[in-house]
């Protein structure tokens, strides 16, 4: 009989076979955050945290265009926001932002930002996403609101308040900026940032037409069992690389 129970994560004999998945997801994430349209000139970064040196990260170069980012493109920052593998320059703001997200956050493997254009407008209103939906409820009781804005994100104890906002939710509003997503996963955090961008145009919409109804506080709950774990979010990002790898298959390239 054919094993039908639903796919689960991947484990790894060696550290090198789990570096180089984290590294093909973090770099079919970027292809597929192109297609979405969530590039924004150099702004916008996923980082993933390296398995063996657990206080480094792999992220995209500097005004490199998220369309064209191959494996070996990534670059590999260490806390100190030096580049130690990689030929280009990084983000400061990554640095800053990723940095302390990723300290005040030990079980977080990837955090994703960008500037996408529906989470950059709904970030404008300085409130958290209502329960409208199946699909927002993944959020329910699980994001927050950062509701400060001083600029570009560089000084770290701004980055450390950053990531205190978002504390142990999986999303955080960076209010007049945009969003940012963790995950177990270099696939949850891009999955995430992906439906919560859509779940900010549906609000949007919704709320231009009329007066959406909500989900009653309960059923928000159990929508958020069902659509918003770990793994919901793993398996949601799955179809979406098999897409893009099909289609773009030089991303592998190293």
């Amino acid at each position: 009989m054919p094993n039908l129970s639903p796919p689960q994560p991947p484990r790894f004999d060696t550290i090198e076979d789990e570096r180089r998945h984290r590294k093909q997801r973090l770099a079919g994430a970027f292809r597929l955050f192109s297609l979405f349209g969530f590039n924004e000139g150099i702004a916008g970064h996923i980082t993933a945290r390296d398995p063996e040196q657990t206080d480094h990260f792999w992220v995209n170069p500097l005004g490199m265009h998220f369309g064209h980012i191959t494996v070996g493109d990534l670059l590999l920052v260490n806390e100190q926001g030096e580049v130690v593998e990689g030929n280009r320059p990084v983000n400061a703001a990554a640095v800053a932002i990723h940095t302390q997200v990723h300290a005040a956050r030990p079980d977080v493997v990837a955090a994703a930002h960008a500037h996408s254009l529906h989470g950059k407008a709904w970030s404008s209103l300085g409130r958290l996403l209502d329960p409208i939906t199946q699909d927002v409820c993944a959020f329910w009781g699980d994001h927050t609101l950062f509701d400060d804005y001083t600029g570009v994100v560089l000084d770290p104890q701004e980055a450390k308040r950053l990531a205190h906002a978002l504390g142990e939710h999986k999303a955080v509003i960076l209010r007049n900026h945009g969003l940012l997503t963790v995950g177990h996963s270099v696939d949850e955090a891009a999955w995430w940032f992906a439906t919560m961008d859509r779940s900010c145009q549906t609000q949007l919409l919704a709320e231009a037409a009329g007066t959406p109804v909500l989900i009653e506080p309960e059923m928000a709950a159990l929508a958020a069992s069902q659509v918003g774990s770990h793994h919901s979010g793993w398996l949601s990002f799955q179809p979406l690389y098999d897409r893009i790898v099909t289609a773009q298959p030089d991303l592998l390239e190293e």
